[in-house]
């Protein structure tokens, strides 16, 4: 990357923010969409410090067998102590083991609580069970927002004929409403677009390019308490490609203000309004083929690095 580093470099000139490391990813054959979502991993900064930190005291501990998130801790660590501001670097390592494992990396991961509520038609009692979530994945529809994709997620569902739901006061199969809800918001909401769909009369999955509004700044409000939860966008992992069984991944990273552009091992700065033209076309037949297809926010209450 070294005329690319060297162009970032000169872009940024003085506001090169003190202490930060920008460097692409090697592709090991397949890997871009790993290395779109460890540059979205690694610019969320509370977890980024939260796994250095856990990092050094697993050096200064007893050996213990490695594990993906000691790979991950060990490739940002990697990055974050080179002498150079900009680069290239192999994500061997975590690559090899994300193959074996990834467990402990997602119990170490922000996590929030899902409520899913069923309540019975007959006796109105209702039934409610708490479930732990790392990501939303949401159902789109064409010329929709986030916003829209998240009341579709709660709104509220019937469940009838051969899904009547049992009920424990009733002792039988009762019609009931069901309606998912959030009980407590994570710190980094993560938002996976089901851009990816099966169709009955292909036989087959497409890709669906549809437009999908993602904002800058998110207002989460359907929680249990009604209370609305305030988010910043800070990356996004993009889908180029026309179907699900070929393209490639590339990422979209805030960091310190500045927007960049990671594409394996190339970096480059863009403009924050270049971000709209990964919402998806609003036809089905356009030459853009770069959609948004992961989204990462970080709640405007926890600490920032923006």
């Amino acid at each position: 990357m070294g005329a690319a580093g060297s162009k970032l470099e000169k872009a940024l000139g003085d506001q090169f923010p003190e202490g930060e490391r920008y460097f692409g990813l090697e592709n090991f054959g397949n890997t871009c969409y790993c290395n779109s979502v460890l540059q979205a991993l690694y610019f969320c900064v509370p977890f980024r410090e939260q796994l250095l930190e856990y990092y050094s005291n697993y050096k200064n501990g007893a050996d213990t067998e490695d594990n993906l998130l000691i790979c991950l801790a060990d490739l940002f660590t990697q990055i974050s102590s080179q002498k150079k501001k900009t680069g290239v670097i192999a994500p061997k390592r975590f690559v090899q083991r994300l193959k074996k494992q990834n467990e402990l990396f997602r119990s170490y991961m922000h996590q929030g609580i899902l409520t899913n509520e069923t309540r019975c038609l007959r006796c109105e009692t209702v039934t409610a069970r708490d479930e732990t979530f790392f990501d939303l994945s949401l159902d789109i529809e064409q010329n929709s927002s986030i916003t829209s994709c998240l009341k579709n997620f709660s709104s509220t569902e019937t469940l009838n004929a051969e899904d009547k739901f049992f009920c424990d006061k009733c002792c039988s199969l009762q019609e009931a409403q069901k309606r998912m809800k959030i009980k407590k918001p994570p710190h980094i909401l993560v938002i996976h677009l089901k851009r990816f769909k099966y169709i009955e009369q292909l036989g087959r999955y497409k890709k669906l390019s549809y437009r999908v509004v993602f904002p800058l700044e998110l207002k989460l409000s359907n929680t249990v308490e009604d209370a609305d939860s305030e988010y910043s966008l800070f990356a996004v992992v993009v889908h180029v490609g026309s179907g699900p069984n070929h393209g490639h991944y590339v990422s979209l990273v805030k960091s310190h203000n500045h927007w960049l552009f990671f594409d394996d091992e190339n970096v480059e700065m863009i403009d924050e309004s270049a971000i709209q033209t990964f919402f998806g076309s609003a036809q089905e037949y356009s030459s853009n083929t770069d959609h948004g297809y992961i989204l990462f926010y970080e709640s405007l209450g926890a600490n920032k690095n923006s």
